[in-house]
């Protein structure tokens, strides 16, 4: 076995194309946009690079791939004003054989090591934690949401063999759209419900420079406090609103209003990985016109959970049972259209978030771990705190 560092472009595109052969018999595995994954590790694309910097290699045995793996540092910045440096590795790839596994671990560890970090998590993104985050250790027997993570059941025995342990899990909650929320969030809901000051209403394609502006001021001030999440700037907020754009659906993304100014807002989309899967992987002319067709002709019966904030001056007040009871309502009456929910990303240290999908409906059916790696074994290891 021998590892390349991946810098030429065949080996970029070897780096992206060895899934493809990997998961060739997998029926659940929706392959990625190629540009998706390319994106990540190109610093015209990638902003992260102005606060860190990544590396990727192929492992080799005969001249023919048998796993991949890239490494990332990023410099973060707390609310304190503190600047921390993060690592880990990400977009593993590997054959089931522990020897190969480990020769990767290694690597990746190895240049962790030189860049004076100090644990090692996996797998992760050079990025956001919304995107291809977390080991899928839940739920191999469905399909993948877009840009989510979906790997063999044997990776996770690789992980901890290595020694990597639990840091935190991400859960995805399932809701059949026809069936009713919990009580306790009617409750809730009918509470916050009699407060005249308060108001519902769904996303208004005539207003989508006002709502995106909306949505990021929200989301900085809602989430911004959190381990692991960055603030989102202007340029970045609707950037990713004109990504969304195409594929909104106005009907599905709501908002909570104080006294008419917006304090909370939950967004979901149609579950693009269901067009996607048939453009195998390349977003072309030919891959467009083919998004285009199925989304046409294929009615998406999936929805997806996107983000969802309340603003800290809101939080506990019930707005999280009336925003959520109002977008229920709503959905029902797609039923037609939509027949799942999946909410993403609720972490296992957010109990309140927990709480309220459960009331929703939902039951877990996809878990992703985050693994952590301490490079000093005499350090007692600690999963990530509960948010208060």
């Amino acid at each position: 076995m021998h590892l390349v560092e991946v810098k030429s472009h065949p080996d970029c595109k070897r780096f992206v194309l060895f899934p493809v052969d990997l998961y060739k018999n997998q029926k659940q595995y929706i392959r990625p946009l190629d540009k998706d994954i390319a994106d990540i590790f190109d610093p015209e694309v990638n902003k992260n690079f102005e606060r860190g910097n990544c590396i990727r290699w192929l492992l080799l045995k005969d001249d023919k791939i048998i796993g991949r793996i890239a490494a990332f540092i990023l410099r973060k910045t707390s609310a304190k004003g503190e600047t921390q440096t993060f690592g880990g590795i990400g977009f593993f790839e590997c054959i089931n054989d522990q020897n190969a596994a480990n020769t990767l671990f290694d690597i990746g560890k190895k240049w962790l090591l030189d860049g004076g970090v100090e644990f090692m998590d996996g797998p992760i993104n050079f990025g956001a934690r919304d995107k291809w985050w977390g080991l899928l250790t839940k739920g191999y027997e469905l399909e993948p949401n877009y840009q989510c993570n979906y790997n063999f059941p044997y990776y996770k025995a690789l992980f901890e063999n290595y020694g990597f342990q639990t840091y935190f899990e991400h859960y995805t909650f399932l809701k059949v759209i026809k069936e009713d929320v919990n009580p306790r969030l009617e409750r809730k809901a009918s509470i916050v419900n009699s407060n005249p000051d308060y108001t519902f209403d769904h996303f208004k394609m005539e207003k989508f420079e006002e709502h995106a502006d909306s949505i990021i001021d929200m989301y900085n001030k809602a989430w911004v406090n959190h381990e692991g999440v960055s603030t989102i700037s202007r340029e970045q907020g609707h950037l990713l609103m004109k990504k969304l754009k195409p594929i909104i659906d106005e009907k599905i993304i709501w908002f909570a209003y104080y006294k008419g100014e917006p304090v909370a807002f939950y967004i979901n989309i149609p579950e693009v990985n269901q067009w996607f899967k048939y453009v195998n992987g390349k977003l072309d002319l030919i891959g467009k016109l083919k998004f285009v067709w199925h989304r046409w002709r294929k009615r998406n019966k999936k929805m997806l959970g996107f983000v969802f904030g309340v603003v800290p001056e809101h939080q506990g007040k019930g707005l999280d049972g009336g925003i959520i009871h109002a977008f229920h309502n709503m959905a029902k009456s797609l039923s037609n259209q939509y027949e799942v929910i999946e909410i993403n990303g609720i972490g296992d240290f957010n109990r309140k978030m927990i709480i309220v999908v459960k009331q929703v409906g939902g039951e877990i059916c996809k878990i992703h771990t985050t693994y952590r790696y301490l490079f000093d074994r005499t350090i007692p290891f600690e999963r990530m705190k509960a948010i208060k």
